[in-house]
């Protein structure tokens, strides 16, 4: 599960989307993510699928690698079609004692799994094909508005940009130490959650560890790189609008105008 973690990675591309500007990506995920929860049928989502699909063909990113992000939340989409089948009232479908299963239920269960995972996909497609650096000066530029009321936009976009490009490297030293472990007799895959649960003690202490010396690490080479914040600081890359940003921002609205239209015969329809 550690290898199936794609949010934080980024795989190098000459796509449209690689070459859209991080803010307009930025702004179309967060688009993208509400549009996800206006969805009230089957056929939006499939729709959505299929758009969703087309998009990660383009970027060239393996459909396989882009699958595996989805395991590590499999718990979360788990759990909540259960408490949805079992805690939502409407037609019964099953009964038996404390046991009630309703259409209702099953139906809400399917929709909010639908949704869960078109927005895991939807947040890594955003990290997989924009660098940190690009994303972190997208989201500096976007908060940097509000600075004149006190944010802190440029710490903001570092702390968040040192966040994800970290996530792929604390995985690596999380599987290695796994490995060491394992080869010292530590047992990762056997015994009842709580024993399992226990057997990672082992991995945590060291990784936690690691991850403060590595902070260390990157705050010592900030300070001797003069690093005072983001005051007067210059970009080697500015960012600019272009035609793959409009091509981008044409494609997201023809979707979302084709999806509030499905939304609406299937609407009347019903």
């Amino acid at each position: 599960m550690i290898r199936d973690i794609t949010i934080g990675q980024y795989i190098p591309g000459n796509s449209i989307l690689h070459k859209t500007d991080p803010r307009v990506k930025i702004i179309m995920t967060l688009f993208y993510m509400i549009l996800i929860f206006t969805i009230d049928s089957y056929f939006g989502f499939g729709f959505t699928y299929m758009f969703t699909l087309m998009t990660i063909m383009l970027c060239r990113i393996p459909l396989k690698f882009t699958l595996k992000g989805i395991k590590p939340i499999l718990f979360i989409v788990l759990f909540t079609a259960i408490l949805n089948i079992f805690t939502t009232s409407g037609t019964p479908i099953f009964e038996y004692s404390f046991i009630h299963i309703t259409y209702e239920g099953l139906d809400t269960a399917a929709r909010m799994a639908l949704k869960l995972i078109l927005l895991v996909v939807g947040a890594s497609l955003l990290t997989l094909t924009t660098t940190p650096i690009s994303l972190t000066d997208g989201i500096e530029s976007l908060l940097k508005p509000f600075s004149k009321i006190g944010v802190p936009s440029h710490e903001i976009a570092m702390m968040m940009s040192i966040a994800l490009r970290f996530i792929p490297t604390l995985l690596d030293e999380t599987d290695k130490i796994m490995k060491a472990q394992s080869a010292r007799g530590a047992d990762f895959d056997t015994g009842n959650l709580i024993q399992r649960a226990k057997s990672f003690i082992p991995v945590l202490v060291p990784l936690f560890v690691s991850a403060f010396r590595r902070a260390d690490e990157l705050a010592t080479a900030m300070e001797a790189r003069c690093y005072r914040g983001g005051e007067g600081r210059t970009r080697m890359k500015q960012l600019k609008l272009g035609m793959p940003d409009a091509v981008s921002v044409s494609v997201l609205i023809l979707f979302s105008a084709l999806l509030i239209y499905i939304e609406k015969v299937v609407l009347q329809l019903q």
